[in-house]
């Protein structure tokens, strides 16, 4: 009697699950987002890894739309040259004036290396605040990452997180595609090991 209650109530769980799956997965993608939306700042920079280009354009239209007057391009090695350099050859070509653009060239590894790479080019500069632009996926993060880095360095520019779309993650629907699906596993992958201090 008691191992048919169990599997009673098993059952019914695993139901609760299957049919509550858009809800817990729309929200799974969804805290992976954190955009602050553009505001007028001393410049826009934008984060590697993106090779669709979408991250260096929504940066682009940003100085097209008055917010900042240019965008700083992280440029980690891509294959034999740096990727801002590729980044800025390929937003010429789609229109945008190659003035909106400053190459960063760095050696980061990961975003962590990126953060101290980009926030020591901005002091450089003088910046005072600045509109961190990648893709949607990667907002959250990266803006935790910032933060924290800013406080190792007792304080930075203000920041705001702009989310730049990605060609395959669509937070209502990533569990469709196998693109998307990896992208999630990684990005909570890499979520949960920045929280751990790894």
């Amino acid at each position: 009697m008691l191992r048919r209650k169990f599997w009673i109530a098993f059952f019914f769980l695993l139901f609760l699950v299957a049919i509550s799956a858009p809800v817990w997965l729309r929200v799974l993608g969804s805290a992976l987002i954190r955009d602050d939306g553009p505001a007028k700042a001393d410049i826009a920079v934008v984060l590697a890894g993106d090779q669709w280009g979408n991250r260096i354009g929504k940066a682009a239209e940003l100085v097209r739309a008055g917010y900042v007057p240019a965008v700083l391009i992280s440029g980690p090695p891509f294959y034999g040259e740096h990727e801002c350099d590729a980044a800025i050859r390929m937003a010429v070509r789609r229109g945008y004036p190659p003035e909106y653009f400053i190459p960063a060239p760095n050696d980061a590894l990961s975003t962590r290396e990126e953060a101290r790479a980009m926030l020591a080019e901005l002091r450089r500069r003088g910046v005072h605040s600045f509109l961190l632009v990648t893709s949607d996926y990667h907002t959250a993060r990266s803006g935790r990452i910032y933060r924290a880095a800013e406080e190792r360095e007792g304080g930075g520019p203000s920041f705001r997180l702009v989310a730049a779309p990605d060609k395959y993650f669509h937070r209502d629907a990533w569990w469709r595609s196998r693109e998307s699906l990896k992208i999630v596993f990684f990005e909570w992958s890499k979520t949960i090991a920045t929280a751990v201090g790894m």
